[in-house]
């Protein structure tokens, strides 16, 4: 079937972590534009978005409309208005505070307990995000590089700290995400709900879908798309994603 829109993860799958895209990028996402509908979805706030992606973008402004925005892993959904000229939340899947003071606690519990709480972080090491909480365990405005070897010394690491938060929150979704963090959304409300509201705001199928993303095995907060159905393309590094796009433009061009 043919291919309405074109998904993305953020963090190293269009960018550097925490990063603004590069021009290569920028440029190939206003292409890609011409032709399909782009939906990025990760785990990081609107405003990282508007830093990383958006601000980054030299398209007109009747092109924004086809950019779908979905922060904190789809429990939250921006488009934008021509006519007002700014970004309108579309919903909000935030926690209650008593769950985000449930999951925090627990979260810091299993950081410490497996030895990975931070003791000079770079900022926040546990990030509330409104509809999702996450922990980044050097810091979350850790530098890339940094992030990327603590990724690769600690990532069995990691994943026993999700499986312990995950063993005392059950109601709630706990995935990894980016290099060096873990996200926490309620049950059900994960990048596969995105995808879904996605396809009911535009009105297409899943078929319709082709998603591109790092954290692809389970587990990783991208999984939830490729067992919901849809198909997907697996890449480590933004320059994976260049190399996908120029294909998918190529078949694109001839096509037309």
């Amino acid at each position: 079937m043919t291919k309405k829109v074109i998904a993305f993860d953020l963090d190293d799958t269009l960018a550097v972590t925490k990063s603004p895209i590069s021009d290569q990028m920028g440029e190939m996402l206003v292409k890609l534009l011409e032709h399909y509908d782009i939906c990025i979805i990760s785990g990081g706030k609107f405003e990282q978005f508007r830093k990383q992606v958006v601000d980054r973008l030299e398209a007109p402004v009747h092109k924004l409309n086809r950019l779908h925005l979905m922060p904190t892993c789809g429990t939250r959904y921006y488009r934008y208005d021509e006519l007002k000229d700014e970004w309108k939340i579309q919903y909000a899947e935030d926690l209650s505070e008593a769950e985000k003071k449930n999951i925090i606690a627990v979260t810091e519990k299993a950081a410490r307990g497996e030895g990975l709480w931070p003791e000079n972080p770079y900022g926040e090491v546990i990030e509330d995000r409104g509809s999702q909480i996450s922990i980044s365990f050097l810091g979350q405005q850790a530098p890339a590089e940094e992030k990327y070897a603590w990724a690769a010394k600690h990532s069995e690491d990691r994943l026993k700290v999700r499986s312990a938060i995950a063993e005392q929150i059950p109601d709630f979704e706990v995935r990894a995400g980016g290099s060096t963090t873990i996200d926490i959304t309620r049950l059900g409300i994960d990048k596969a709900y995105g995808m879904q509201k996605l396809c009911e705001a535009i009105d297409i199928s899943k078929e319709e879908i082709l998603f591109v993303g790092d954290k692809l095995d389970e587990g990783g907060n991208d999984y939830p798309v490729k067992a919901m159905g849809i198909d997907t393309v697996a890449v480590e590094r933004w320059e994976d994603t260049i190399l996908v796009l120029e294909g998918v433009l190529g078949v694109t061009d001839t096509n037309d």
